[in-house]
């Protein structure tokens, strides 16, 4: 299959490559399919997660291990349940960044990550009880440097 991308262009992926949110993501309920795309050049650190419903609409992303390595998410017995795992440690995780000019100014949301099943493929969106982390940590807390595109 073919899908026109925000950032990408047009790309070919295959049914296997979708991911399924149940519930959406948070504001876009009605978003259920999404397509987990790497920037070149990140490492697979800076991702996409591109809409198929809506060509228009894609989430930049980062993988929250790489900017705090001792990033703990814990999911509630009812979100894992959901997830169709037993534990949080099975799981993918990915934060939502939201780019702003200067790049210095952009914030990741660790507080409310992406949690992927990777064996199903089932995504969810979740709201961490820990006040260990907030909705809007700045990129250069983590050291991030100029230049990078989140």
């Amino acid at each position: 299959m073919k899908l026109q991308t925000k950032y990408f262009g047009q790309v070919e992926y295959e049914e296997d490559d979708l991911l399924s949110f149940p519930a959406g993501l948070f504001g876009f309920e009605s978003e259920r399919q999404f397509l987990l795309l790497p920037f070149e050049d990140s490492a697979g650190t800076l991702l996409c997660f591109q809409s198929v419903q809506t060509p228009a609409l894609a989430f930049v992303a980062m993988e929250p291990f790489s900017l705090l390595p001792d990033y703990a998410p814990v999911l509630q017995p009812q979100e894992l349940k959901a997830l169709g795992v037993e534990e949080s440690h099975e799981l993918a995780f990915y934060v939502l960044c939201v780019v702003k000019k200067p790049v210095s100014d952009s914030t990741v949301n660790l507080k409310c990550p992406v949690a992927i099943n990777p064996a199903t493929r089932v995504a969810q969106q979740v709201i961490l009880e820990t006040s260990a982390y907030e909705m809007r940590h700045p990129l250069d807390e983590f050291g991030h440097k100029e230049g990078s595109p989140c």
